[in-house]
């Protein structure tokens, strides 16, 4: 069979709509048709060759979705065809199959174990998750990267008690995710470190009970106002290594933690003053939020079936894949906060 998808051709370049062969399922591989995708920093830094050197090329993009089960390959067992599933980069249980290769006018495309800007995907059973079906699937899209990174990041990785101080720089995706998370497990008080006044609104929609400018005055200042002695927890999800930098200068001595779980650029670097760390401040990195699919995806979305997490403050707007390259655009440029594929328009 063929699909269409928007695929990497070279970096620096747009994405170019190419009709794929797909390739019969090998073990552990299922065939998934997209119904949605979000459109992640990932893929920009990708696209924009902000990674680093891509040996992979040409190859498909995309990491969170949602789709229908089409096929199952041999050995395959946690989903059937006509299954509703979340589509992610996070691996979960069932068979880790390695990537495939389609076929365009004679030549490879490569995928991992996972993509989203296509019609269809061949995916590895273990980065799918049964999809309940009273709940949306457009929102859900969110539950494979932007959900349980943020939540992760927090819940996991941080692991703040109620009544802890929380600071979570940079409010895109991942980052109103995780003060959705804070809010959820009581966190006071709660503060958002964003510069486009949107996203400080998106914030505090979100469960922000504070927002911080930091191009108005000094944010450390700012902070340090709120929380005199600092910060018990820290999240950094812009992908900026001044806001790393800050993250750790922001919490308290002897315990306060910052996360980082932002990807800064290939090549660049923090410069860190040692003495932080002298102070009894832990700098933790996380893993997409350190997340157990098994246990902690079912979680996600029982709060979005009991509209415990609104993702509404994210998704103000749906493109086709024709349209992808647009969506990245649009998330450099922060006209939208998360970009979502609808592989039905068009």
């Amino acid at each position: 069979m063929k699909t269409l998808a928007a695929i990497l051709v070279e970096t620096g370049r747009p994405l170019v709509l190419a009709e794929l062969d797909v390739p019969p399922l090998q073990a552990g591989q299922v065939l998934v048709e997209l119904a949605f995708s979000g459109v992640c920093h990932t893929q920009l830094l990708e696209a924009r060759g902000r990674r680093g050197p891509d040996a992979f090329l040409p190859h498909c993009l995309g990491h969170e979705g949602t789709g229908w089960v089409r096929e199952a390959g041999p050995g395959v067992q946690r989903v059937k065809s006509g299954d509703p599933v979340i589509l992610s980069w996070i691996k979960g249980p069932g068979l880790d199959a390695r990537g495939t290769a389609y076929g365009w006018q004679g030549r490879k495309v490569n995928a991992g174990g996972v993509t989203t800007f296509g019609r269809h995907a061949v995916v590895a059973e273990n980065r799918l998750t049964v999809l309940p079906p009273r709940v949306s699937m457009s929102e859900a899209a969110l539950l494979g990267c932007a959900v349980p990174t943020g939540f992760g990041s927090v819940w996991n990785t941080a692991r703040p008690r109620a009544g802890q101080s929380l600071a979570v720089f940079g409010a895109g995706g991942i980052g109103l995710c995780a003060l959705s998370a804070a809010k959820l497990a009581g966190c006071a008080p709660i503060i958002a470190v964003e510069p486009r006044p949107d996203r400080r609104e998106a914030a505090g929609r979100m469960g922000a009970t504070h927002a911080v400018d930091p191009g108005a005055a000094d944010a450390m200042a700012q902070i340090q106002r709120l929380c005199p002695g600092g910060l018990d927890f820290a999240v950094e999800a812009s992908g900026r290594p001044l806001a790393m930098k800050q993250a750790l200068e922001s919490v308290r001595r002897q315990g306060g933690t910052a996360v980082v779980a932002g990807n800064a650029h290939f090549g660049e670097r923090i410069e860190l003053d040692p003495a932080q760390l002298n102070l009894g401040k832990r700098l933790l990195g996380t893993w997409g939020g350190d997340n157990t699919p098994e246990s902690d995806f079912p979680k996600y979305i029982r709060l979005l079936a009991e509209r415990k997490l609104d993702l509404s403050p994210l998704l103000s707007r749906a493109y086709s894949l024709a349209d992808a390259n647009r969506a990245l655009d649009d998330l450099e440029a922060g006209r939208v906060i998360r970009p979502v594929i609808d592989l039905s328009l068009g």
